[in-house]
């Protein structure tokens, strides 16, 4: 063991590593810049959860998608499609067709105008955010 060199590095030199800490240690400061970055906290909640937000955005580059298909897509259950679907269909984000293809039940699902304007605000408050954090 008397032969053997230390071959582990420093990630940071050591002044780094200092004003790190000492980042740190400092309270959060609240981003200065445009609104929507103040207004953090009124996001579209009903966009923002993961697999609306996902219904939503597939159905944006999609004219329609089938109930299996957004499963498919979303990698999730029966349950949770019909749960997300049917809070985007209340709000009229969506709208959902039943039809027959045979003796098999077929649902298909479009984005509305209403939808689109949802997503395009929540996406132009994410980017506001966004641009905010890298400024600092």
């Amino acid at each position: 063991m008397a032969g053997r060199q230390n071959t582990a590095r420093r990630a940071l030199p050591l002044g780094k590593e200092r004003e790190n800490k000492e980042r740190e240690k400092r309270p959060l400061q609240k981003l200065q810049s445009p609104e929507a970055v103040n207004d953090a906290h009124k996001l579209d909640r009903l966009v923002h959860e993961r697999l609306r937000l996902g219904m939503l955005s597939a159905l944006a580059v999609n004219e329609s998608l089938t109930f299996n298909d957004l499963k498919k897509l979303l990698n999730t259950t029966d349950g949770n499609i019909s749960v997300h679907a049917r809070k985007l269909e209340d709000a009229q984000y969506i709208a959902c067709a039943k039809s027959f293809e045979g003796r098999m039940p077929k649902t298909e699902y479009r984005l509305t105008a209403a939808g689109r304007r949802a997503l395009e605000r929540y996406l132009d408050h994410m980017e506001a955010l966004i641009r905010a954090t890298r400024e600092r």
